[in-house]
């Protein structure tokens, strides 16, 4: 049986920029799970600034679906990372109206699971954030900072060092020095060579056009969005769920071996906290996630999380969804693969790119926790395959 999966990107994220492969990682680990079972697979990405009209993005990941899987045989599964999660759930919500033809939509009869990893299902602080000037500013460097990092291993420390003197005052969101946001992006753009300046440029700017998404992703906008978005029947909803530790000396203490760690360290205290900022009125949270899941979550963590738990970006309790496949202790990158790993030994590791953490948050995540939680979500495929 083949299985098609197709990735959508979420904050901070891209699809396929430069010649890196954002979803590298989780695309070889799903696939050598589901072939390992014994299923052919084909996987695509789709192409989309990750601040874009959430509804935009859908219309371009059902144009994606449809062009790709005009054989009308074997099951379709969703996999959306942050945003790319609310992508996948509005497409297969049913009679939804999206900017693309009627037919764009024929496939999802043959639509199996939607798998949300680290999705602000019910919103999340940072977008707040990130919906004023400074913070869209703020936005497009974070955006080009995760693009250099994954790509090279550590960014210009000078660069990233300015941006950190920047976020260190975010608490005076207005009072943001626009000129040393301005530097901080280009020294980061200096750093590539021309091709690829050129593509990123393009890319940076579609994130500076359109960042009509932060403004869908506040938690009051989301908590219309979870009223009017409905289950599709038969479809196998999943989801993954995890929390970083708070910022504290401990961490600290490690991030110093480094001058990027101790950086990157910052950068993600910075972002840690905003997005633990809780709003009685929008608390980023289903009103009960029920006591499976509940029971679910304090055994992963020993306890359960409260309201404030988040991976640097989404609040944990905004990424409950469907079933909870796995939960653990991740920041918002690692569940992609982006952790401090190296590359796997073995004939399996041709190709394969390293492993490279740029959100230094303290949690641990490794190899070990990245295996067990795509198995988690390859089993699910294969079960909503045979339903």
């Amino acid at each position: 049986m083949l299985h098609r999966i197709y990735f959508s990107p979420g904050m901070f994220g891209f699809g396929r920029l430069a010649s890196y492969d954002y979803f590298a990682h989780l695309d070889r680990a799903l696939t050598r799970a589901l072939r390992d079972a014994g299923h052919d697979v084909a996987t695509w990405v789709i192409d989309v600034a990750p601040t874009a009209s959430i509804r935009g993005r859908a219309a371009r990941l059902a144009e994606l679906v449809s062009g790709t899987s005009d054989d009308g045989e074997g099951p379709i599964h969703l996999v959306g990372h942050s945003t790319g999660g609310i992508d996948a759930c509005l497409v297969a919500t049913p009679g939804v109206r999206l900017p693309c033809d009627d037919q764009a939509l024929a496939w999802l009869p043959r639509l199996a699971s939607i798998t949300t990893l680290s999705t602000p299902h019910h919103g999340t602080p940072l977008a707040s954030f990130f919906t004023t000037v400074s913070g869209q500013r703020l936005l497009y460097a974070l955006s080009l900072l995760t693009f250099v990092a994954l790509t090279f291993g550590a960014p210009p420390l000078a660069a990233a060092s300015a941006l950190v003197a920047v976020i260190g005052r975010l608490d005076r969101a207005l009072g943001l020095d626009v000129r040393i946001l301005d530097r901080v992006t280009e020294s980061l753009l200096r750093v590539l060579d021309d091709a690829r300046n050129r593509e990123v440029r393009t890319f940076l700017d579609a994130v500076g056009q359109d960042q009509g998404a932060m403004v869908q992703l506040m938690p009051e906008a989301m908590e219309l969005f979870a009223t009017v978005t409905r289950d599709r029947p038969g479809v196998a909803y999943q989801c993954t769920a995890s929390m970083a530790p708070p910022p504290s000396p401990s961490n600290w203490v490690r991030a110093i071996t480094s001058p990027w760690g101790t950086i990157s360290t910052s950068i993600f205290a910075a972002l840690w906290g905003i997005t633990s900022r809780y709003d009685d009125r929008y608390p980023c949270a289903a009103p009960s996630a029920g006591e499976e899941t509940e029971a679910f979550l304090a055994r992963a963590f020993g306890r359960t999380p409260g309201a404030r738990a988040n991976d640097g970006v989404v609040p944990l309790r905004s990424q409950l969804r469907g079933t909870l496949v796995w939960a653990g202790h991740a920041d918002h990158l690692d569940v992609l693969g982006h952790f401090d790993g190296g590359k796997r030994a073995g004939a399996e590791a041709k190709d394969e790119p390293a492993h490279v953490d740029w959100l230094h948050s303290g949690s641990k995540f490794d190899r070990e926790r990245f295996d067990a939680m795509t198995r988690a979500i390859a089993d699910g495929m294969l079960r909503a395959a045979k339903a």
